[in-house]
């Protein structure tokens, strides 16, 4: 199949992997940066090239564009693949929104209900009819691994896609079918925002493990020894709330340890059992510090925004606050503002308006 042009807004882990990879399955790639992250990209502006290893192809990947001027990016192609930390969503699109517009495609990748933000950001922009849309969780399990080259260690093989307005799902799957196969739709934007893994497991893994991060800075794997079958516990209880939250808004959300088998993380069981089988998890580091997107990101963009729209429906998260106010003790309350229903444009709105705005966007 002939490959397309994508534009990939982001220069860190997961989006120099998804270049390297989109560019070996044949497609042309262009790669922008924010300006504030230059660095990012100085060293593959010459050579234009990004090393790849892994389980995946392997090699020199050739990338047509790298840039930091927001007008060629989005020039490029109509598809935008955003690929940066949750607290960069916003930044990214006052960025890029003088040059958003209504024939754009913005995929949040992974989203954790960013997809909703932008939507209200590109508005203020003008481009009040742009389709955006967001994935569950990174295609990859991935690193960057220098300047210039990047590892995958697997793919997720089922990834999920919320779209709003919902009633394009069906042509935005179809578009990013041949970049990421076997990927599937939720109902809608919301759902898929509320399907998101990593807030689930990381706020609870990371605090209850806060001790050893610190002594060790991090040198232990994370999954396989900080996720003890008690830690495993407490984040399935985590999960009950979040999957109580999606009850209240008609959505049958999967179980945390159901959803990591599905993604091809591990073999069937409960949360601790799909781990302890991964061989994608268990060879994961734990972060150096405390001072990791595990909870800058996770926290304020993750459970703290998930508990604001549970509690706009009628639904108290008793778990997730406390992992809330004691991140926010550890992170000294950066970035403990995070967002909630009003930057996704659904403040105050009852559960019928919610589900006529996310299937026509307006």
């Amino acid at each position: 199949m002939e490959g397309r042009k994508v534009t990939i807004l982001g220069g860190g882990n997961t989006a120099f992997s998804v270049a390297a990879r989109l560019s070996h399955m044949g497609n042309d790639i262009c790669l922008l940066e924010h300006p504030d992250f230059a660095e990012s990209i100085s060293n593959i502006s010459a050579t234009k090239t990004i090393i790849l290893e892994g389980v995946l192809e392997t090699g020199p990947a050739s990338i047509e564009k790298i840039t930091l001027d927001p007008s060629e990016a989005l020039e490029f192609s109509d598809l935008l693949l955003l690929i940066v930390p949750a607290y960069a969503h916003k930044p990214f699109a006052e960025f890029c929104g003088p040059y958003l517009t209504d024939d754009h495609t913005v995929v949040v990748m992974p989203g954790t209900l960013g997809s909703l933000e932008w939507k209200i950001l590109a508005s203020e922009f003008g481009a009040n009819n742009m389709t955006v849309a967001e994935v569950d969780t990174a295609p990859y399990v991935c690193r960057k691994t220098s300047s210039n080259s990047a590892v995958i260690w697997g793919e997720v093989t089922a990834l999920g896609l919320g779209v709003i307005p919902s009633s394009e799902t069906s042509s935005v799957q179809e578009m990013l079918q041949p970049l990421f196969p076997g990927i599937t739709a939720y109902s809608d934007s919301l759902e898929c925002g509320l399907s998101a893994m990593n807030p689930v497991v990381h706020p609870a893994g990371v605090l209850m493990n806060a001790g050893r991060v610190e002594y060790s800075r991090g040198d232990f794997y994370f999954y396989e020894e900080g996720v003890s079958s008690s830690v495993a516990k407490v984040i399935e209880t985590v999960d009950v709330e979040r999957r109580a939250i999606g009850t209240a808004l008609g959505y049958e959300l999967v179980p945390v340890a159901e959803g990591f088998h599905e993604a091809g993380f591990g073999p069937r069981g409960n949360l601790w059992e799909v781990i302890n089988g991964s061989h994608m998890l268990t060879r994961l580091k734990a972060p150096g510090s405390l001072d990791t997107r595990w909870l800058s990101e996770d926290i304020p963009f993750g459970i703290s925004a998930w508990s604001k729209i549970g509690k706009q429906y009628g639904i108290s998260c008793p778990v997730m606050d406390s992992f809330v106010q004691i991140g926010n003790i550890v992170m000294n309350a950066a970035g403990s503002e995070g967002r909630g229903p009003k930057d996704f444009g659904i403040e105050n709105l009852s559960l019928p308006e919610l589900k006529n705005y996310l299937l026509t966007g307006i």
